[in-house]
């Protein structure tokens, strides 16, 4: 039955009786092999018998509603085999959680898209293969251990130099005409009150840079337009780390200018053409070290950046300790993806997604209400942006990644992008709404390439409408955005593909302009917690 739980939200609850105790774990795992994920129940209830109604049919009414949290039902049930261990360890490490059975789900432990590249990735390092889709298909480790194998091919670990294709999102890039494409960097500030060790420091970005082959790439402008080239290891700089001593400085107000004037300067100081496309400064204050580490956009991304600081991290632990630093094995190289996407770009695979893509721009879409006329020659500037910040409460945030998704089996992204349309709804009145969507680009959809743990700028960009009714029940309105995302095909990695590398490229569909941009980037500081 669909009953309401403590949050008032419709759930699955099972309810049976039998001659034993019967686990609720034990029922998820048997369901799970035969139904699809959202058909497994939340809750499972055992009873000594049926209520009946004096007509002897089962007495819907006097059946006990669920209590507790959505995690019952979901016995702790220890890892069984090696591999079962496995897993269990790896879904830990990603997921910031202890004791996982394996009968937990992952997504209701808080797992999404980007962590589940992040378990390919590490049990990639640990000798095993898994596609994505099985992570998604069979979510419980007791589910998915039959659909691990053992890593069978390994990517060429030699060192890539060269020529370097362009992919959809550089190509965008470059078409901005930037008046100033050498800053456009991605940079973290990290903090260790020890402070850092200069030695280990330098061995330790050395080797990422010399393992992460597109970190060294460089880009120069042509006839033609921007070229990209991937260095050799020989082939000038890796990258550059300053070292600024602000011990002696007492006021707080004078360090934080001295580290911004000097982190600004670092970063500013980025030549596309030249490289490196690496800098790095340390700020030695009186509270530690603090490490600045900027990369521009170009060879880096979101999870690239979660690739980085695993590395930087091993390497850095092997350094201190006077050991030779080894880190995982290379996936296929930036430079063979690009290389495969323009060949998919020109293949009959594709032809399905062109489809899609001239059907969407077919489709009527009305521009959002603004103050100004573009058209009258009123220009818009960055300068007059706002950024608002909104933060929520631990149990909002465990509430929407851990617990919304069990109701209408959705990821973060239908749930965000709902609330999106219905606050556009609510502002403007209209329900169709064009919004520019990017993903992590990541997609499997070019056969024996696996780029798992390959560092570069991977993201996609995709138009995808909006039709958020926002008079609608809110579960209508979750029910259809989720519907309309997963008609997307192959989550529209081939929009750009098309629009970039595509012959036929010129085709007027690949010219949508969203007018809003959203960007769901998944929770970067559990990743730096556990180091």
């Amino acid at each position: 039955l669909a009953q309401a739980d403590e949050q008032g939200q419709n759930q699955l609850v099972a309810y049976y009786v039998a001659e034993r105790d019967v686990s609720a774990g034990e029922l998820r795992s048997f369901l799970g092999e035969e139904l699809p994920n959202y058909m497994v129940p939340s809750y499972f209830i055992q009873l000594e018998q049926m209520p009946l109604t004096p007509n002897g049919k089962i007495d819907r009414k006097a059946l006990p509603a669920p209590e507790g949290s959505l995690q019952s039902g979901a016995d702790y049930v220890e890892p069984r085999t090696a591999l079962e261990q496995t897993l269990a360890s790896i879904w830990q490490s990603v997921l910031g959680t202890k004791n996982i059975g394996i009968l937990n789900n992952f997504f209701d432990l808080g797992g999404d898209s980007i962590k589940a590249i992040q378990v390919s990735s590490r049990l990639l390092q640990a000798g095993y293969k898994l596609d994505m889709k099985d992570l998604f298909q069979y979510p419980s480790i007791s589910l998915l251990s039959g659909h691990v194998h053992p890593v069978s091919r390994t990517a060429d670990q030699g060192e890539v130099s060269g020529s370097v294709k362009l992919t959809p999102i550089q190509q965008w890039f470059f078409g901005l005409s930037s008046a100033e494409p050498h800053y456009f960097n991605q940079s973290v500030m990290l903090h260790r009150a020890e402070g850092f060790d200069i030695d280990a420091l330098h061995r330790t970005v050395t080797q990422v840079t010399e393992h992460h082959d597109a970190l060294r790439m460089v880009f120069r402008q042509t006839e033609q337009g921007y070229e990209a080239w991937n260095r050799g290891v020989n082939e000038g700089e890796l990258y550059s780390l300053d070292v600024v001593d602000l011990t002696g400085v007492e006021d707080t107000a004078d360090v934080m200018m001295a580290i911004e004037m000097k982190a600004n300067a670092i970063q500013s100081s980025i030549r596309l053409d030249e490289g490196p496309l690496v800098k790095l400064g340390i700020f030695r204050c009186t509270d530690g070290d603090h490490l600045l580490i900027a990369i521009h956009h170009l060879v880096v991304d979101g999870i690239s950046w979660r690739i980085v600081f695993e590395d930087f991290t091993t390497g850095y632990e092997q350094a201190v300790r006077g050991e030779a630093i080894r880190l995982p094995y290379k996936t296929d190289s930036f430079s063979t993806w690009a290389e495969r996407l323009s060949q998919y770009a020109n293949s009959p695979a594709i032809d399905n997604e062109r489809e899609y893509w001239q059907r969407l721009a077919h489709m009527e879409v009305a521009s959002l209400p603004k103050d100004r006329d573009k058209a009258a020659g009123q220009p818009f500037w960055v300068r007059d942006s706002e950024t608002v910040t909104v933060a929520w409460s631990e149990q909002e945030t465990r509430l929407l990644l851990q617990e919304s998704h069990r109701a209408y089996n959705t990821e973060v992204n239908d749930l965000l992008l709902t609330a999106l349309g219905s606050a556009l709804y609510n502002w403007s009145g209209q329900k169709r709404v064009l919004v520019n969507l990017e993903g992590h680009g990541r997609e499997a959809i070019v056969p024996d390439v696996d780029i798992t743990r390959t560092v570069g700028w991977f993201t996609s960009q995709y138009p995808v409408l909006l039709d958020v009714d926002g008079k609608a029940e809110v579960g209508q309105r979750i029910k259809r955005v989720k519907e309309d995302l997963r008609h997307v095909p192959h989550k529209g990695i081939g929009y750009g593909i098309l629009k970039y590398m595509s012959s036929d490229n010129a085709d007027p569909s690949l010219n949508l302009q969203p007018e809003i941009s959203f960007n769901y980037l998944g929770q970067f500081d559990q990743d730096l917690e556990q180091s």
